[in-house]
């Protein structure tokens, strides 16, 4: 079972941090709308790969702090930080005129979704806060192959998320605005209330 739940986890994550509408979805959107929904497909899948890397990434490196009880304050203090950093992050974000188109995009589309995906400065930071509330508050075992099946998750989620943002890309075209304002705020309150529960905790 806590395979499984790892798993879940580590999907949900990704699942919860690529929800509002940005730079990669509207691409992936805006290829389906131009190219049809298997190369929004493609490109997601290529955006979904890097996800892997970028939450390996952060994995080794809140693993690493973990592992020295010296440094361990310093991780807890570090993943309030993020939590507060992107509670402020998507609060701009949803004060701003949104635009809904992406970026028209020509070439292999798996590699420009590589590329686009591996742009994301905000990925790292987000597992790294992320997966240090989950491992302080006793769901994330950090030892394989709990960490593997939490980045296979994330992997998976991402994928899941665009290809959702794929088979609607008609309907998120024509209420994006309204969808990227009210998913910004939600999780800019969700960020800030997971700020405030790591730092009383």
């Amino acid at each position: 079972m806590a395979y499984v739940f790892h798993l879940f986890l580590g999907l949900i994550s990704a699942f919860l941090g690529l929800l509002a509408p940005g730079m990669l979805n509207m691409t992936a959107v805006r290829t389906t709308i131009e190219q049809g929904k298997r190369a929004g497909v493609v490109f997601s899948a290529g955006a979904s790969v890097v996800v892997f890397i970028q939450a390996s990434i952060a994995l080794v490196f809140a693993n690493y702090l973990s592992q020295n009880p010296n440094v361990f304050n310093h991780l807890k203090i570090a993943a309030i930080i993020v939590f507060f950093i992107l509670a402020l992050f998507f609060f701009i974000q949803a004060r701003k005129t949104f635009n809904a188109e992406g970026k028209s995009k020509k070439g292999n589309l798996f590699f420009i979704g590589m590329l686009m995906s591996a742009i994301n400065m905000l990925a790292i930071p987000f597992y790294f806060g992320l997966t240090t509330y989950f491992e302080v508050n006793g769901q994330l075992i950090m030892e394989q192959p709990y960490i593997i099946l939490f980045i296979i998750g994330a992997g998976l989620g991402s994928f899941a998320l665009f290809f959702l943002y794929v088979f609607f890309a008609s309907l998120i075209t024509r209420r994006a605005k309204f969808i990227a304002t009210n998913i910004n705020y939600i999780l800019s309150g969700l960020f800030f209330i997971l700020g405030i529960i790591a730092f009383l905790k």
